[in-house]
């Protein structure tokens, strides 16, 4: 692009839906496809349009150049393929033949065949006459690409199966399984040995072509978030999600570390040891697990309880775990036998939660009947009912000091309570729905309180028991909230994405993340957790309920506060193997010194073809894909496989009818 650094956004409007869009391969014109059936094409070198193509009477789904750029073939939903001169913007064929809409289009690579996709088949047209040679049928096509020789196509499909097709004969050489939901893309390696397949099932798989057999390379969470945690002295991040699995992030670039698998059901809750070594884990599963962070081993495997595990916490000297379930009980494991020391019976209901004292000789607890009952750790006798709630305790918290517990409840009120009576202090009222949590300020003078359908955070004074602010904003329901390490802001966040910074102080919001139109999960104890990092920095990590981990930097200047993007995980650690990294475009100094500490190479092992030359990208730069993860720039690597399609408007159009097919 002429006159354009890379990491500038030229950008081009329109009145319509923009579809699919493509670079010549000598990169000197640019087709865009919109919704009103017409295909704008522009000289790159000023950007001033050359064509419109008219002719399509619907949506154009599909838009790709041949081979040598002198052509453009199109696809649109009134099922018809068309083929444009790029030099007179005159449309030299028509091909009829498909009898639903067409969602996607690609050359061959030798720029002979042209392929086209309908939900149910995929027609091989000669490019010349335009003659149908032959159709691949096959249920659900969501995905086609060519492999680099043009004798194979590869499907990904809505049975959730891979196909590979020979181009010559039209059959199905081979039938690729293994994913759990319907494939949305498929791509081959530069070297024709092996498939990428993306799936609605959030997993990436790697098929050898010539076996079949895959290995899944996502390490991501495939499933909602449930919860962080922050380790200060490994500088590291812990995550549990709805998809069985912990995995384990460095804070600092996030870079995947280890992936914690052997839960069979949603991960609810995770606590790092004091000493910061190992880490707990409770399930739906019933079970406790105990785990090694440095290696991932699971070291124990405590089994007792009768159902779901809510919670789990490590006491102060980490020799033990406390745990509470649906079944009513409070359970006491010993951290190295693995065993339980005490079974705590009490609860006339399911109980949520359990926390340590400071000086780890007494265990809180608290759940649906309302009640927090203090439990001697030596004993495991009960030492005070506190009793005052009307309904559901859903969180309890000690004062930093160890001489204060509070506790929230769906009575929409707060208490606090003497932990050596068992008498309580204070009652806050305020809120107008029920409290789904409260937090001590790190220096114990205020507790903070979070009101769910009000939407509003209430800030109140310890000693006087008066709110000193009621923080108004959010749109959607709150389920959380946690002071910084500082104690001079606060955090919000609700169980569908949206999250809020407060300026402790003046009440004032400084910071909003917007509602992100996920669903959250049934059951769930938290959907989009927060944790605030270390005391030294005013950073937080954030998990969403597409599974993803992020760290966002807050800095001051002034009285301005400012909050950016630290890192973003995707989809895990990328590897490669006998890479070549010589002529690929955007990669800064801090890139390719990436890129070769994890195995690629400066020079190429053997002698590039033209075409790799004219088209060096990720998908060359990659000959072994073993797992993937983002950094905080992003690479301009374009893809080269020539795909049929890629997920869209018209993409989910179809997945939406297909759903209805398979309903009906």
């Amino acid at each position: 692009m002429k006159d354009v650094q890379f990491g500038e956004l030229p950008f081009l409007k329109y009145d319509h839906e923009v579809e699919p869009y493509a670079y010549s391969p000598d990169g000197t014109s640019f087709a865009v496809a919109l919704s009103d059936g017409n295909i704008h094409v522009y000289a790159t070198s000023n950007w001033e349009r050359m064509w419109i193509l008219s002719g399509h009477c619907d949506w154009v789904c599909g838009v790709v150049y041949s081979p040598n750029g002198d052509r453009i073939v199109s696809g649109s939903y009134d099922s018809t393929v068309r083929v444009w001169d790029v030099a007179a913007g005159d449309c030299l064929n028509i091909f009829i033949g498909h009898t639903g809409y067409i969602y996607g289009i690609a050359y061959s690579p030798q720029g002979n065949v042209i392929a086209s996709r309908d939900r149910n088949e995929i027609a091989l047209w000669d490019a010349e006459s335009g003659v149908c040679i032959r159709k691949l049928s096959g249920y659900g096509v969501y995905s086609a690409a060519y492999s680099p020789q043009g004798d194979q196509i590869v499907t990904g499909c809505s049975d959730k199966e891979v196909r590979l097709w020979d181009v010559e004969t039209g059959e199905c050489r081979q039938k690729m399984t293994g994913h759990t939901d319907a494939v949305k893309k498929v791509l081959y390696s530069p070297k024709g040995d092996y498939i990428a397949s993306a799936s609605y099932d959030k997993t990436v798989r790697l098929w050898n072509v010539g076996s079949g057999s895959s290995r899944m390379v996502s390490n991501h969470h495939r499933g909602a978030m449930i919860n962080l945690k922050y380790s200060p002295k490994r500088n590291q991040v812990a995550s549990c999600s709805s998809d069985s699995t912990i995995q384990l992030w460095d804070a600092l670039t996030g870079v995947h570390c280890l992936a914690l698998t052997g839960h069979s059901g949603c991960v609810n809750q995770i606590s790092y040891s004091p000493q910061e070594d190992q880490l707990a884990s409770c399930n739906d599963d019933n079970t406790v697990r105990l785990w090694d962070v440095e290696s991932g081993t699971c070291l124990h495997v405590m089994t007792g309880h009768t159902d779901v595990v809510n919670d789990v916490a490590f006491s102060p000297q980490g020799d033990q775990i406390a745990s509470v379930s649906w079944d009513k009980t409070v359970r006491l494991w010993n951290v190295g036998t693995g065993e339980c020391r005490h079974i705590l019976i009490g609860h006339s209901n399911a109980v949520r939660v359990v926390t340590y004292s400071g000086q780890g000789n007494q265990v809180a607890s608290s759940g649906l009947d309302g009640f927090v009952r203090l439990w001697n750790v030596e004993t495991g006798d009960c030492r005070h009912i506190l009793t005052g709630h009307s309904g559901d305790t859903r969180r309890i918290v000690y004062a930093p000091n160890g001489n204060q517990i509070a506790s929230a409840s769906d009575d929409t009120t707060i208490r606090l309570w003497d932990i050596k009576t068992g008498v309580c202090t204070h009652i806050f009222l305020g809120h107008q729905s029920y409290v789904t949590r409260v937090v001590y300020s790190p220096q114990g003078y205020q507790v903070a309180s979070a009101g769910y359908h009000d939407k509003t955070v209430r800030i109140w004074d310890i000693e006087s028991g008066e709110c000193r602010h009621t923080l108004v904003g959010h749109q959607q329901y709150i389920y959380a909230i946690a002071y910084s390490p500082r104690g001079d802001l606060i955090a919000s966040w609700s169980d569908v994405g949206e999250a809020r910074l407060w300026d402790v102080a003046t009440g004032e919001c400084i910071w909003n993340l917007n509602y992100d139109g996920s669903t959250p999960s049934a059951g769930n104890v938290l959907s989009h957790p927060f944790v605030w990092m270390s005391p030294d920095a005013d950073s937080f990590i954030t998990g969403d309920g597409r599974g993803f981990v992020k760290r966002w930097d807050v800095t001051k200047d002034g009285d301005q506060y400012r909050v950016h993007m630290h890192w973003r995980s995707t989809i895990g650690q990328l590897t490669f193997e006998d890479a070549c990294v010589q002529g690929v475009q955007g990669l800064n100094d801090l890139h390719r010194r990436l890129l070769k500490q994890r195995g690629a190479t400066g020079e190429p092992s053997v002698p590039l073809r033209e075409a790799g030359k004219k088209a060096m990208t990720m998908a060359s730069v990659i000959s072994s894909l073993k797992s993937s993860s983002s950094n905080t720039e992003a690479l301009k690597l374009p893809l080269t496989s020539p795909a049929v399609s890629i997920m869209s408007h018209s993409e989910q159009t179809e997945q939406a009818m297909n759903a209805r097919t398979l309903e009906n």
